[in-house]
């Protein structure tokens, strides 16, 4: 039997979650006023994930990982109602926020002109403090939207959303607690920098040496001098560098990757 169609009143918040238990208990408890919470489960998750999400959510599901865009396409699938919010386990709902999302789904069925997706401004604590300039802030994101009216695209590991629609923003930031540490940041760098290979490798974009020559300074300069990560302080600077690193790994293995596919070993 089919699952219903989604309602257009009320909202599902959808997590997708690995080794993250501390996390997603507080991700969830400020998200306690949605109808419904639906929770996928990364298959490869070893600490207590899963027994947080059934305890604290509506639906749970254990999935193996079948890339970033992929897993959320599905988590989406799941719920219930029309209105989404897709959230990441070290994101935090704030109290303003949480009324901004609670007036806009409330509103939308009586506006016929009201927007089909929302952007929520993301706040990232990093390196003892809050940052409040470079490539980390503002830092808006599709995270509310009608599922009939939206669709995941691009590659992994940063897909995004598309909406047939209007976009609103909403006052009220979205707290992100990603990093435990400096080394916290790296780790999570090679994991997505590897995606990220992957994603070029396997749709076949050809590497070209200008990507890996150019891309990380111009995106240390974006962030550290365009974007005024200076403002930051000594935090920003290293938030830059980082950056710059993610870009300068992300190509360098595409490069690896390309050369191996086509059997030559890198040099």
């Amino acid at each position: 039997m089919s699952a219903p169609p989604p309602t257009n009143t009320g909202l599902t918040v959808c997590v997708l979650a690995c080794d993250e238990a501390e996390q997603l208990e507080e991700c969830l408890t400020a998200v306690d006023f949605a109808d419904e919470i639906a929770v996928v489960v990364d298959a490869r998750s070893r600490d207590g994930t899963e027994q947080v999400a059934r305890r604290m959510a509506s639906r749970v599901e254990v999935r193996a990982y079948a890339g970033d865009v992929e897993q959320k396409r599905y988590c989406v699938g799941l719920a219930k109602h029309d209105w989404v919010l897709i959230l990441d386990p070290d994101e935090r709902v704030s109290s303003e926020l949480a009324e901004s999302i609670r007036c806009a789904v409330g509103a939308a069925g009586q506006a016929v002109s009201a927007p089909a997706a929302y952007e929520l401004d993301r706040a990232t604590f990093h390196l003892g403090r809050w940052i409040r300039h470079g490539d980390f802030y503002p830092d808006w994101k599709l995270r509310l939207f009608r599922s009939s009216h939206a669709r995941f695209v691009g590659r992994d590991p940063h897909g995004r959303v598309e909406v047939d629609g209007s976009v609103g923003r909403l006052e009220g930031e979205l707290e992100h607690r990603s990093y435990r540490d400096l080394a916290d940041q790296i780790a999570r760098i090679q994991f997505f920098s590897d995606q990220a290979a992957e994603a070029l490798a396997r749709d076949g974009v050809p590497f070209r040496i200008g990507d890996l020559v150019l891309r990380p300074p111009a995106r240390f300069v974006r962030s550290f001098v365009m974007r005024a990560g200076f403002r930051d302080g000594l935090p920003g600077f290293v938030i830059a560098v980082a950056s710059a690193f993610y870009v300068f790994l992300k190509y360098a293995k595409h490069w690896e990757k390309t050369r191996l596919t086509r059997g030559v070993p890198p040099a």
